[in-house]
C-alpha cells in the first residue's frame, strides 16, 4: 500500500505543482496510492459480492425445491440473519472500536470468519447428498429425503449466516477507516459497480443452471471468496487511532460486560436525533424486502422461465451498473439523506404499479427490473450515509446499532410476509403493496430526519451531536 505519513516533505521541481494528498485519520495516500487502495477494495468487495448476491438466491431455490414453506423460508432466510446480528453485532462493533493491535482495529475481525463461510460453502453444496446418507439410518429413514435435506441446508446455512454477520458488521467501519470521506460516495459508487458485475455474471451464466449444477457453484465461490476476501485484509493496511479507553483495575469480566453493555445502549439509543437515524434507515431498508425475498417464487407462481427470471436480473444489473458511479457522484455532490429521500418517493411509485399490475410474466419483468433498479439506486446513494452522519470516533458501535434496528426489524418483517402470504393463497403481487407501505412510512421519518439534519448545520456545516 503506498500512503504518505500525514507530515512528509516531498521533494519537487521548483515551479511543479504539490502532488495532491488525500487524508484519512493518521492514512495520507498520493493519487497512486489511493488507486492502490481502490484496487485491493474493489478486488475483496468482488468476492465479496459473489457470496451476497449468488449464495442467498441458491439456498431460497434449494428450500424450496425441498419442501420449505414460504413461513419456514421467511424464518430461514429472512429471519434468521438478523436475529444472529442482535447477538453478535453490538458486541463485535463494541470490542473492534476499542482493539489495538499490529493488524489494526477491522482487519482481526474480518479474517477470523473467513475459513468458517468456506467450510459453510462446502457445507451447502453436499447438504443433499448428506440428507440422503442420513435417511439410509434407521432413525431417520422415515423422515425422507426432503427433511433430512432440510436439516444440513439449515444447519450449514446457519453457520454461513454467522459468519457472514460477523465480516458483514464491520466491512463498512474498515471502508470508513482507511477511504477518505470527500470520496465516500464514489468509493461506493464504484464498490456498487462490481458488485453489479458480480450479479450480471452470476444471473445471467449461472443462475438458471443452478439447480443442477449448485454444488460447483458453492465450490467455486468458496474458493473465490476464501482467497479474495483474505488477500484484501493482507494488502490494505489500517492507520493508528487514539489510545482505547483504560478499563478499571479489578473489575470483573462481568462487571465489565454489563458496563460495556450500558455504556453502548446510553450511547447509541441516548439521543433523538439517532433514534430517528436507526427508524429511518431500518424502514428504508425493510422497504424492499418483501419483494426481494419472494421474487424467485413469484416468477416461477406465473410460470416464468427462471432463464427469463435471470436474464431480468442482469438486465437490472447491467441498467445499474450504468448508473453507479453517476449516482455515487450525486451522493457526494447533494448528500445521501436528500437522495434518499428522493429514492423513497421514487420506489413508492414503482412498488404501488406492481402491486396493481404484474399479474403475468411480462408485467411482472417490467415490476421487477424496476424495482431492482430503484431499489439499487437506494442502495448506491446510501451506502455513504452512515459516514456522514455518525460521530467517528464510535463509528463501528452506532453503526451497529443501525445494523441492531435493521436486524429486529427484518426478523419480525420476513415471518409476517411470509405468513400472509400462505394465507393469501401465495399471491406475490402482495409483496410490491408491502413494499408501497412501508416505503410511505420510510418516506415520513426520513423527512424528520432531515429537519433535525438541517437544524445541526446541513451538508456544510454539521457536526455529528456526541
Amino acid at each position: 500500500m503506498t500512503t504518505v505519513p500525514p507530515h512528509t516533505n516531498l521533494v519537487q521541481t521548483p515551479g511543479e505543482p504539490s502532488p495532491k494528498i488525500w487524508r484519512t485519520g493518521t492514512l495520507s495516500y498520493t493519487f497512486r496510492g489511493l488507486c492502490i487502495l481502490f484496487f485491493w477494495l474493489l478486488w475483496g468487495d468482488f468476492a465479496w459480492s459473489i457470496k451476497e448476491r449468488a449464495i442467498p438466491s441458491i439456498v431460497q431455490l434449494l428450500f424450496r425445491n425441498f419442501g420449505a414453506s414460504d413461513l419456514v423460508n421467511g424464518i430461514l432466510l429472512g429471519s434468521l440473519p438478523p436475529a444472529i446480528g442482535i447477538i453478535l453485532v453490538p458486541i463485535i462493533s463494541y470490542k473492534s472500536d476499542r482493539h489495538r493491535g499490529r493488524w489494526g482495529r477491522r482487519i482481526p475481525f474480518l479474517l477470523l470468519p473467513t475459513p468458517f463461510v468456506v467450510l459453510a460453502l462446502v457445507g451447502l453444496a453436499f447438504s443433499p447428498t448428506l440428507g440422503a446418507y442420513l435417511t439410509k439410518l434407521p432413525p431417520f429413514h422415515a423422515y425422507g429425503l426432503d427433511a433430512c435435506a432440510l436439516v444440513f441446508l439449515g444447519l450449514f446455512w446457519t453457520i454461513f449466516e454467522f459468519a457472514t454477520v460477523t465480516a458483514n458488521s464491520l466491512y463498512g467501519a474498515f471502508i470508513n477507516d482507511v477511504v477518505p470521506q470527500k470520496l465516500m460516495g464514489r468509493f461506493y459508487g464504484l464498490f456498487r459497480a462490481f458488485s453489479l458485475i458480480a450479479a450480471i455474471l452470476f444471473f445471467f451464466w449461472l443462475f438458471g443452471k443452478a439447480e443442477t449444477l449448485y454444488i460447483w457453484i458453492f465450490l467455486g465461490i468458496a474458493a473465490l471468496y476464501g482467497f479474495g476476501f483474505t488477500l484484501m485484509c493482507l494488502k490494505v493496511k489500517e492507520g493508528k487511532y487514539p489510545p482505547r479507553p483504560p478499563l478499571d483495575k479489578g473489575s470483573s469480566r462481568t462487571k465489565g460486560f454489563l458496563r460495556g453493555a450500558i455504556t453502548y445502549f446510553k450511547q447509541s439509543f441516548g439521543k433523538s436525533y439517532y433514534r430517528w437515524f436507526f427508524a429511518a434507515m431500518t424502514l428504508s431498508a425493510v422497504a424492499t424486502s418483501p419483494v426481494n425475498l419472494f421474487s424467485v417464487f413469484f416468477a416461477t407462481s406465473l410460470k416464468m422461465d427462471l432463464g427469463f427470471y435471470a436474464n431480468c436480473l442482469a438486465l437490472t444489473y447491467s441498467i445499474s451498473l450504468v448508473l453507479a458511479y453517476p449516482l455515487g457522484w450525486l451522493a457526494d455532490r447533494f448528500h445521501p439523506l436528500r437522495m434518499n429521500i428522493t429514492l423513497l418517493l421514487l420506489y413508492s411509485m414503482v412498488s404501488l404499479w406492481g402491486g396493481l399490475f404484474a399479474r403475468d410474466p411480462w408485467t411482472y419483468a417490467i415490476a421487477l427490473v424496476a424495482h431492482g433498479v430503484v431499489a439499487g439506486s437506494w442502495a448506491t446513494c446510501t451506502a455513504s450515509i452512515s459516514q456522514r452522519l455518525l460521530p467517528p470516533g464510535e463509528f463501528a458501535q452506532f453503526d451497529s446499532a443501525k445494523g441492531l434496528t435493521l436486524s429486529l426489524g427484518g426478523m419480525a418483517l420476513a415471518p409476517l410476509v411470509g405468513f400472509i402470504l400462505d394465507h393469501a393463497h401465495h399471491t406475490y403481487r402482495y409483496t410490491f403493496l408491502m413494499g408501497f407501505g412501508l416505503s410511505l412510512v420510510a418516506l415520513l421519518a426520513s423527512l424528520v430526519l432531515q429537519r433535525k439534519f438541517i437544524a445541526l448545520g446541513g451538508p456544510d456545516h454539521y457536526v455529528a451531536p456526541e
